[in-house]
């Protein structure tokens, strides 16, 4: 018999029929010749419950049926008597034991573990309730991700993991190399990577963009999903070395073309969620509390407000509450101010545009006064900062002057001048890091809880 996933098992199943499941045991108790199983595979936040009477020769096999082991079970669908659950499964034949747990060893019994614990046992903590369902909504999202693009005509392109170019100039970058590093070759003091494997230094990439610059000049409407890499030494609850990015960029568009789109995604993907993962979410801010259905369906309702970064300044000069980092026109705005401008101001997401000049990157479109850039970053409610976008500086003159003010080297940059040399047109686009949206929709307060193998500073375990 084939084997029928639980997921589907509990959403189309017919009482009556003969079924085949397969999964890894969550509890076993035994009372008056009957024995019961809940059994997990994986495919959905419920168990199945497996109903093996003495009769059964699958009885004899209990005492390999401990919590963690894996089996296959056949029997009868039926409707369940049990508050709580539509179908059970009597086991009437073998239960098939492909691999045991020692209940002396295996960590994860019918107890508490903090999230801390969990970390420690990274390989074995998908397969307890929060992580199966953090896992679940992170591809339902990412499946979210290719529907809402696709269906709007944007081309999926693959952008370079090993790059020489730094988008942020930033310097917070992983260097690849092929060099022997017991015996460095050396040229006037410093490394010669001219005798690397590229000929010259190379990196993990740390975005996208500036090669989804080149595509969309080309192709139009382009996106990019895929891994990026920060060497920041920072061990905080938000910040990966390795984490998933996702990089639209629109040509023919201004900001507030860039402003409506980022708008639209962000809604659409909570949309998507609650449609697909409720159990999930529900599960999630009953055991976590930092989730809600009820506010995600707001987000995906909810209208954008847009302020400016000068009248954000205002509204924060004018707070009585007293902030950890100083407020001043000039600086850039911290997770406490973004905070209080979504939960206190505006009790919702919120559009901050037209920043200093001085605290954004280079390649941003310097707006008529001179002092201020064509960017925006999308604030949400308890965690501030989500979408960073703008529209980028199309006019050679002004972004060879950008570059130089910001000490980028020309000579790796020849080709991203180009781009304004022949055919230049105004286009726009934003980054969103995946795991920040997969902590913000679960309500994990910690973003290594919300990607398989966590990559930060001393953390390489698995």
């Amino acid at each position: 018999m084939q084997r029928i996933r639980i997921k589907k098992l509990l959403s189309e199943g017919i009482a009556g029929q003969d079924i085949s499941v397969c999964g890894w045991v969550r509890t076993k108790r035994e009372s008056k010749g009957i024995a019961f199983i809940a059994l997990n595979d994986g495919s959905t936040q419920d168990t199945l419950q497996l109903v093996i009477p003495e009769t059964s020769p699958a009885f004899q096999k209990l005492s390999q049926c401990n919590t963690g082991a894996a089996i296959r079970a056949a029997g009868v669908l039926k409707e369940s008597p049990a508050k709580g659950q539509r179908f059970e499964v009597e086991v009437v034949s073998e239960i098939e034991v492909f691999g045991d747990a020692d209940p002396a060893t295996y960590p994860l019994q019918k107890k508490g573990h903090t999230l801390e614990f969990m970390r420690e046992i990274g390989h074995l903590r998908p397969r307890t309730n929060t992580f199966g369902a953090v896992l679940r909504v992170r591809n339902i999202l990412a499946e979210a991700v290719h529907e809402f693009f696709q269906d709007r005509g944007f081309i999926w392109v693959h952008t370079p993991i090993i790059t020489a170019s730094d988008c942020e100039g930033a310097g917070d970058l992983f260097t690849v190399t092929t060099l022997d590093l017991e015996k460095l070759p050396k040229g006037n003091g410093s490394v010669d990577f001219s005798q690397d494997f590229f000929g010259r230094r190379a990196f993990l990439t740390v975005s996208g963009q500036l090669e989804g610059e080149f595509l969309a000049m080309a192709l139009g409407d382009v996106y990019t999903f895929g891994p990026t890499f920060r060497a920041e030494n920072s061990n905080t609850s938000r910040h990966l070395s390795e984490f998933w990015m996702i990089e639209p960029e629109i040509a023919f568009a201004n900001l507030r073309d860039d402003m409506e789109l980022a708008g639209d995604f962000f809604r659409f993907l909570c949309e998507r969620v609650l449609e697909k993962c409720e159990s999930e979410i529900a599960f999630l801010e009953k055991f976590y509390k930092n989730t809600s259905i009820a506010e995600l369906k707001t987000l995906s309702e909810k209208s954008f407000v847009h302020i400016s970064y000068s009248d954000a300044i205002k509204e924060l000069e004018r707070a009585k509450e007293k902030f950890e980092f100083p407020v001043k026109w000039g600086l850039d705005l911290q997770s406490e101010h973004e905070r209080y401008l979504t939960d206190k101001v505006y009790n919702g997401p919120v559009i901050v545009t037209d920043y200093p000049q001085e605290i954004k990157a280079f390649y941003m479109r310097l707006n008529d006064d001179g002092k201020t850039v064509a960017a925006m970053d999308v604030l949400v409610p308890k965690i501030g900062e989500i979408i960073g976008g703008s529209q980028r500086e199309e006019r050679l003159d002004v972004l060879t002057e950008r570059m130089r003010e910001s000490g980028i080297p020309f000579e790796n940059m020849a080709w991203y001048l180009d781009l304004r040399r022949y055919g230049s047109a105004p286009h726009a686009g934003f980054g969103l890091g995946f795991e920040r949206l997969v902590q913000y929709i679960t309500g994990m307060q910690n973003i290594r809880d919300v990607i398989p193998c966590p990559r930060a500073p001393q953390t390489i375990k698995f």
